[in-house]
């Protein structure tokens, strides 16, 4: 528990050390001190959008979750299924996700939708690949059992692997909280009237580097609460699995 904090308190002790003790103006890098002082001055501001950015990337971890897990169970279940969505899953990693943004915004507009959108684009793979993995690599010796028993494919699926399958999901989830806040961010880089990415793109424009960083710290304590939420419940969860 202490070591995070160390590694922290050296990270700004370094940060500080670079802004004294160089010719680094403070439009490029702010001294800790003065992000520290934005925070403070900006404070309404701030969590004002970044109660936006939040809920964003909570409807877009949802939705993304649901998605991926449903999609991961059909192409487990069919044959026919995977032959054809399978590889539109896999084409769709080859198009990067930022170049889509514009697209979206133009289709869905400057609202919530075009960032939930893109944070559904963002987390949807991972959850699916992940998901999938684990029921295709259910303990064969079970699912011989299964089929001596005269199991059905469905009652195989529901009662045997998607159980097994449960760490593996949990492993996609993880994944999909940590990237979750980069599609809502790209988004709101794109086009937006609120949030954090409205908030750097602003500062960024009226060189305000402090409020710039006061914004990314935010955004960075928020993404790390997240996971640590979401990682501390999935462990509860799944405490008959390996690991937690």
């Amino acid at each position: 528990m202490i070591r995070p904090f160390i590694t922290i308190i050296v990270f700004i002790a370094a940060w500080w050390a670079v802004t004294a003790f160089t010719s680094i103006p403070p439009f490029m890098l702010p001294a800790p001190g003065a992000v520290a002082q934005t925070l403070y001055q900006q404070a309404p501001y701030l969590a004002a959008n970044a109660g936006v950015t939040l809920g964003e990337i909570l409807l877009g971890l949802l939705v993304g979750t649901v998605l991926g897990g449903l999609a991961a169970l059909g192409i487990a279940a069919s044959a026919t299924l995977q032959r054809w969505l399978w590889p539109i899953l896999v084409l769709s990693q080859a198009i990067p996700v930022f170049a889509l943004a514009p697209l979206l915004v133009l289709w869905l507009g400057f609202g919530i939708g075009s960032k939930v959108a893109m944070a559904v684009l963002v987390i949807f793979f991972p959850v699916t690949a992940n998901f999938l993995d684990g029921l295709r690599r259910t303990e064969s010796g079970w699912l011989d059992l299964a089929h001596t028993m005269n199991g059905s494919r469905l009652h195989i699926l529901l009662n045997l692997r998607l159980p097994a399958a449960l760490p593996a999901f949990a492993s996609g989830l993880r994944v999909a909280t940590a990237v979750a806040p980069i599609g809502a961010i790209l988004g709101e880089w794109v086009g937006a009237s609120s949030g954090l990415g409205y908030v750097m793109i602003n500062a960024n424009a009226r060189i305000q580097t402090a409020l710039m960083f006061a914004a990314l710290v935010i955004l960075a304590a928020m993404t790390i609460t997240l996971y640590v939420a979401v990682d501390a419940l999935l462990r509860r969860l799944l405490t008959w699995a390996p690991g937690g």
